[in-house]
């Protein structure tokens, strides 16, 4: 390979005229230092772990030199780094699920404990009869609701009918000249009841919103707040039963240090069972006071309205829509517009 690179050396550096003769060959001096070039290039060669990145061109200042031994340094920094966080978040999720499932065996066991009679529970009698008495209670107010929307259903049917029947008769009034009279005064009847029906429906609307905002969005996010406080009743019981049996034990220095973790555990889920506690009381007690201000207007205004309908005073159901800032849509309104049916 040697002398390859050496003919080719000394082949480049013989001239040619423009005749096509050769020229004078170069002098000794000049080939033997080509010769010693290739030689030093040859024995010391590049050391991979020692190259050098040339920032600037051939034979540049040394300050354009960047060493790779550098980059690869920053390089196994940064691997080392990120290998570092990958390992950290792998532990962490570990130790969660450890810790998962370490309480849902707890609570698992303190549950079958407390199903079975072998195991005891915490028990706020006062509280507990507060919360059987709120189920109870959304259990009731869930049948008016199904029955309020079914009355408002077959109402609505019915005032649909009537005004048919009034558009029939006002048709027949105008082809019927014998009977013309007679036509007209049902259509103008029935229109009539269609309209105070309209109004009769918007305020039985008004009621199926009220007692169902009441019922799946007030006392549910209170039932929500008692189960949460349900969970931590259980978490609290297991992790008491726990330290109770620990400290039945032997009272060596293994045990002395369970014994610690478990009281440190009881004391956590203690903590959260009583704020936990504390905010179903509190949910409770606004809940009732929500309630009866509720239900006291939605029961006035459903009761006024039904009677005031039956009675046929137009007048005063219109005074008791305005009385509970009743508005009635406009007809046609719950029909959906020519671009929505496109």
């Amino acid at each position: 390979m040697a002398d390859s690179i050496m003919s080719k050396a000394a082949t480049m550096e013989i001239p040619i005229n423009s005749n096509g003769d050769t020229g004078s060959l170069p002098e000794d001096d000049s080939l033997e230092q080509v010769s010693r070039d290739l030689q030093q290039v040859m024995v010391s060669g590049p050391n991979l772990n020692e190259t050098s990145i040339v920032s600037g061109g051939y034979g540049g200042p040394a300050g354009g030199i960047i060493p790779t031994s550098s980059i690869k340094g920053s390089t196994n920094h940064n691997t080392n780094s990120s290998e570092e966080v990958t390992r950290g978040v792998a532990v962490e999720k570990l130790d969660s699920v450890k810790k998962w499932g370490i309480n849902t065996y707890k609570c698992t066991k303190q549950m079958f404990s407390e199903r079975f009679g072998r195991g005891s529970r915490t028990v706020d009698l006062e509280l507990e009869a507060q919360i059987d008495v709120l189920r109870d209670t959304k259990s009731k107010y869930e049948n008016i609701l199904r029955l309020a929307t079914a009355l408002t259903s077959h109402f609505q049917s019915m005032v649909q009918t009537q005004q048919a029947l009034g558009d029939t008769f006002t048709d027949l009034s105008q082809k019927s000249p014998e009977l013309q009279d007679e036509f007209g005064y049902n259509a103008e009847t029935q229109k009539l009841l269609c309209k105070n029906g309209e109004s009769l429906l918007g305020a039985i609307n008004f009621f199926v919103s009220s007692v169902d905002t009441l019922v799946n969005k007030t006392m549910e996010d209170t039932l929500m707040t008692i189960k949460l406080y349900e969970n931590a009743r259980l978490e609290f019981d297991a992790y008491r039963s726990d330290l109770e049996e620990l400290s039945l034990g032997p009272r060596d220095a293994a045990a002395m240090v369970r014994i610690e973790m478990a009281q440190h555990e009881y004391q956590v889920h203690r903590d959260k069972y009583e704020r936990l506690r504390s905010d179903v009381t509190i949910k409770l007690k606004f809940l009732e006071e929500n309630k009866v201000k509720v239900m006291h207007k939605q029961l006035l205004l459903f009761h006024n309205a039904i009677s005031a309908y039956f009675a046929g005073n137009q007048q005063q159901l219109e005074q008791t829509l305005i009385q509970f800032n009743v508005k009635l849509k406009p007809p046609g309104s719950d029909k959906p517009s020519w671009l929505e049916e496109q």
